[in-house]
């Protein structure tokens, strides 16, 4: 714990205040003050990671927590075999994401892929180049992300509502509620703190992103798909400047740290 933890996250923080390429050794450490900071506020991959960073968010949590919460609802309720429907589910986030982002990348390839053969099918003549394109590579990681990861949210969605008395619903049925007034009088309020842990995890693994977009677009084109871990791998792996990927790295704790305080503090309150 001292060696891996304690000590790995002192040299960075003491590292984010130096100058220090990796290939000169110990001995080419140079204190730099806050150099490497105040580089951050006038690095526009940097804003354009954090842009990146928001967006990948905004579209891989709010929108798969709901759909994941209605679809574990109809499982729940509606569907027979419904542990055939859990494993279905859970098979592609327990899947490599490197073999789920292999097979997504040929089903989004621009002119050969089965997606926009499809499209073209239906009459759209210039479809979206999706991973190729800057306006729309994020957007089609974000879908990746969310289809392997949507297993994970039904199943703990269904743990929690295995946790509800039916006596709840009959008791409303009995009141004449239906469907709909059941599922936003009695499940939703009663699933938030299942809401709340799935938030905050998802929360963070959004800003903690890295493999999926390695291996797809390596943060383009044009910078389109960077991301913040992606940036602190490559100044600290490709650039060989551990310094400045510290700094980084210490940017995106802080962010993490603010996201935790805030939802925590939302929850207590609520």
């Amino acid at each position: 714990m001292l060696l891996l933890n304690v000590f790995a996250l002192g040299f960075s923080l003491y590292l984010s205040f130096t100058s220090w390429n990796l290939l000169s050794g110990i001995s080419g450490i140079k204190f730099a003050g806050l150099e490497n900071y105040v580089h951050m506020l006038h690095d526009p991959t940097i804003l354009k990671a954090l842009k990146n960073n928001l967006i990948y968010t905004v579209l891989t949590v709010p929108v798969p927590i709901a759909i994941a919460l209605v679809l574990a609802v109809l499982i729940h309720n509606k569907v027979f075999w419904k542990d055939y429907f859990k494993v279905v589910f859970f098979i592609p986030y327990i899947s490599s994401i490197i073999a789920v982002a292999a097979v997504w990348s040929a089903l989004f390839h621009p002119s050969l892929g089965p997606v926009n053969q499809f499209l073209m099918d239906l009459g759209i003549s210039n479809p979206p180049k999706w991973l190729v394109d800057p306006k729309t590579s994020l957007i089609s990681i974000a879908i990746i992300s969310s289809w392997a990861g949507l297993g994970y949210t039904i199943i703990i969605y269904m743990a929690g509502l295995t946790n509800i008395s039916n006596e709840l619903y009959e008791a409303a049925e009995i009141d004449g509620a239906t469907g709909l007034t059941k599922f936003f009088k009695i499940t939703v309020p009663l699933l938030r703190p299942t809401t709340f842990f799935l938030l905050i995890t998802m929360l963070i693994g959004s800003f903690k992103v890295f493999d999926i977009i390695s291996y797809l677009t390596e943060g383009g084109p044009d910078n389109s798909s960077t991301v913040i871990v992606f940036r602190i791998y490559e100044e600290g792996f490709v650039n060989y400047n551990m310094g400045y990927a510290s700094a980084i790295s210490w940017l995106l704790f802080a962010i993490i740290a603010v996201i935790t305080a805030a939802t925590w503090k939302m929850r207590k309150e609520e």
